[in-house]
């Protein structure tokens, strides 16, 4: 699914959020957007899920103006958002039974995806029986199920250890591999966007203009970064954050 910003503002109020943003994220492509706490990141993401209206200017799905709330536009927020009172099985076969899928078949579902997200055995467990990265894991099946044409997704590791997010990190980059829709990720952590993202797209403050994107379709997707120290030390310095020669502190002052 191509999504389109088509210069596109937000107003809350008298409070300019976005100002004339205009992108085209094509079908399949993964694109990170960074820049400082209460920019209008997360505001852009509610654009394209429906759930904000622009002030001017439109957000398009396959050229069709974003008009609401659609199945194929999933968003994927930081807190993993799963019922407490079902077991994982039951939340991520959820997802199909929304969609009027037989019961039967949607939990049938869920087991597989459980299975490929590293949670068979655990499919009765409740969420607060299990690890912060597993309930994770758990919202990750429960996005990829019901096969959306996009991911909206909103700092999804943000709330993890530094080693389970590398670890949901891989598991991401290789469902999105298998599955191949597109993405739109907001992110606080610039390793991670480096990571995972085909393009980085750096916003300014509050109200959110481009600074600059950074293409790196053609960068091998790798934890050693050694090879893009260049353009992380860019993409902090347009942030306004000083590093050392090794481009340390990436995931730290963006959320100040």
């Amino acid at each position: 699914m191509n999504l389109t910003f088509d210069h596109v503002h937000k107003h809350f109020g008298e409070l300019p959020v976005v100002d004339g943003f205009a992108n085209e994220i094509k079908t399949g492509e993964l694109v990170a957007l960074v820049g400082p706490s209460g920019c209008g990141k997360s505001t852009l993401l509610h654009l394209a899920a429906g759930l904000e209206k622009p002030t001017q200017g439109s957000v398009l799905a396959d050229g069709r103006a974003v008009s609401g709330p659609h199945p194929s536009r999933t968003l994927v927020f930081q807190e993993h958002a799963l019922y407490p009172w079902l077991t994982l099985l039951d939340n991520v076969a959820l997802a199909l039974e929304f969609q009027k899928a037989p019961k039967s078949r949607a939990r049938e579902a869920a087991r597989q995806w459980l299975a490929r997200v590293s949670l068979a055995g655990f499919e009765h467990y409740y969420p607060h029986q299990v690890s912060g990265g597993m309930r994770q894991r758990a919202a990750l099946a429960r996005a990829f199920i019901a096969q959306p044409q996009t991911l909206l997704m909103d700092e999804p590791f943000g709330a993890l250890d530094a080693l389970t997010r590398l670890s949901l990190q891989d598991v991401l980059r290789q469902l999105i591999a298998q599955e191949k829709p597109t993405v739109l990720l907001v992110t606080h952590d610039v390793d991670e966007a480096l990571f995972l993202a085909d393009r980085i797209i750096v916003f300014s403050p509050r109200p959110a203009r481009v600074l600059r994107e950074f293409n790196l379709a053609h960068h091998e997707k790798t934890h050693d970064l050694s090879g893009l120290a260049d353009e992380k030390r860019e993409i902090l310095r347009l942030l306004g954050i000083a590093v050392d020669g090794a481009g340390a502190h990436a995931d730290l002052a963006l959320a100040a």
